[in-house]
């Protein structure tokens, strides 16, 4: 490892710049509008959760290395005016709040003045910390040998504060030192150099090439980047970012990588997680715990290491359904006879996954998401399904689009395997609210009704 990947702090700055302008405007809030303090901290959360409404639709914390301050004065400005509107919606709708247009007033380019200062003040000692520490570097790699790939790598060269480690160019059609080696050696010399970022000139590569390259990237959760001319990047969206005055296509990442997403999902599954372990799990668990010991000797809870986001494992929890066995890295069959009664019973309705709700709520997992499979599937499946890997970079969920749709219970075939796959990447790029209120919906209807794989 080179110095260059020490003190990766970049998926720290949104979370702590999110809450530093919550943390402004709900203090502003409180000590300029004098109500009552019920009355208060209602307007506040209705500030904060209109805040973060505005964020997400004008992209406000889309501010990366290479943004220039311009843009991030228009994001401003865009925030302030749109986060206007929403303070003064919410006083004709309420008879408790008075609108004093002086308050307001201030309340505004206080808020405003204070969230600019911390956006900037973070945004300019970031550059100089990473510059001078080497801290926080992205080692990078350009496909082709362009003029425009040229004119890159000196960007990357003469730009310290964006921060990029240039590697070397990798080029099956130009011959120069400057280039690494050719297009079969990208794979080999990306892993082995921990390399975090492709350039790919278009010119250069073929569909089928560029096809693999986009795959490869993928399953080895690299980004990839274009240095755009008039081929067609198939059926991907892409969003244009400039590097000072240079224009560079990025295939768009999930949602479920913006931090007010994932903030937000978080606090729908602590929300979810408390109703069911203080609505149903608190009077559940001690009626099945004495079913459980009653059948069999044994723990009341079975607790297994899964792998989780970004592959790391942890230990997803179960109302024990089996007898105490030596094969537990071996999934449940149909007429399978370490299957007890009453874990039967659990099975069918899905109950022996309620202590996950647990796991949801130490953060190891979300309500909805893709299943955690065994780490023998994991093992077996990672390397010979595409895609496979892009599942580990979300949480992993108690229920996901794959089980609702049918494709749950035993892998008797790799095709299973394959269904599944397709339908959490699919579930991981088309992420919506109404998306996840669908499949718990769906859930419960199947429980309901039955699951004729749940064995």
């Amino acid at each position: 490892m080179t110095g260059y990947n020490i003190g990766r702090y970049s998926k720290y700055i949104r979370p702590i710049s999110i809450l530093m302008d919550l943390m402004i405007v709900s203090t502003l809030c409180f000590y300029l509008f004098e109500y009552p303090v019920l009355n208060i901290g209602f307007f506040s959360v209705y500030l904060m959760v209109g805040w973060c409404a505005v964020a997400v639709f004008i992209d406000f914390y889309d501010v990366y290395r290479f943004t220039a301050p311009i843009v991030i004065v228009t994001k401003i400005i865009k925030q302030c005016i749109l986060f206007l509107l929403i303070v003064i919606a919410f006083f004709p709708f309420s008879k408790q709040y008075v609108f004093n247009e002086k308050k307001v007033v201030v309340f505004m380019l206080v808020s405003i003045g204070l969230v600019s200062i911390s956006k900037f003040t973070l945004f300019y000692f970031l550059k100089k910390y990473r510059i001078a520490t080497g801290s926080n570097f992205r080692n990078v790699v350009i496909i082709g040998y362009s003029p425009e790939a040229i004119r890159l790598k000196k960007l990357f060269e003469s730009r310290n504060d964006f921060g990029y480690h240039f590697f070397g160019f990798f080029s099956n059609k130009k011959v120069s030192v400057e280039i690494k080696g050719k297009l079969e050696q990208l794979k080999s010399f990306v892993i082995e150099n921990e390399i975090d970022e492709i350039y790919c000139s278009l010119k250069e590569v073929s569909n089928a090439q560029l096809k693999e390259i986009i795959a490869f990237s993928d399953e080895n959760n690299k980004t990839i980047k274009f240095i755009p001319d008039s081929k067609e990047i198939f059926s991907k969206n892409l969003q244009i970012d400039y590097y000072d005055s240079f224009p560079v296509l990025s295939l768009k990442k999930t949602v479920l990588n913006d931090p007010t997403i994932k903030i937000f999902k978080r606090v729908f599954d602590i929300a979810f997680s408390l109703i069911v372990i203080i609505g149903l799990l608190s009077w559940l668990m001690p009626l099945l715990a004495i079913l459980i010991k009653l059948e069999s000797k044994g723990p009341v809870f079975f607790r297994q290491g899964r792998p989780g986001i970004d592959e790391k494992e942890f230990h997803c929890y179960k109302f024990r359904s089996m007898q105490i066995n030596a094969i537990s890295e071996t999934e449940a069959s149909k007429n399978d006879p370490r299957v007890t009664r009453i874990g039967k019973l659990m099975r069918k309705t899905s109950v022996d996954e309620l202590p996950q709700f647990f796991n949801v709520l130490l953060g190891d997992m979300s309500v909805v998401g893709p299943r955690p499979h065994l780490w023998s599937q994991n093992l077996s499946y990672g390397s010979k399904i595409k895609k496979y890997p892009i599942r580990h970079c979300v949480k992993p969920g108690i229920t996901g689009l794959a089980q609702v749709s049918g494709f749950r219970g035993e892998i008797e075939k790799d095709r299973d395997m394959i269904n599944r796959i397709k339908f959490d990447v699919f579930y991981i790029e088309n992420w919506s609210l109404i998306l996840d209120l669908k499949i718990i919906y769906q859930t419960l209807v199947n429980i309901y009704r039955g699951e004729e794989k749940a064995y």
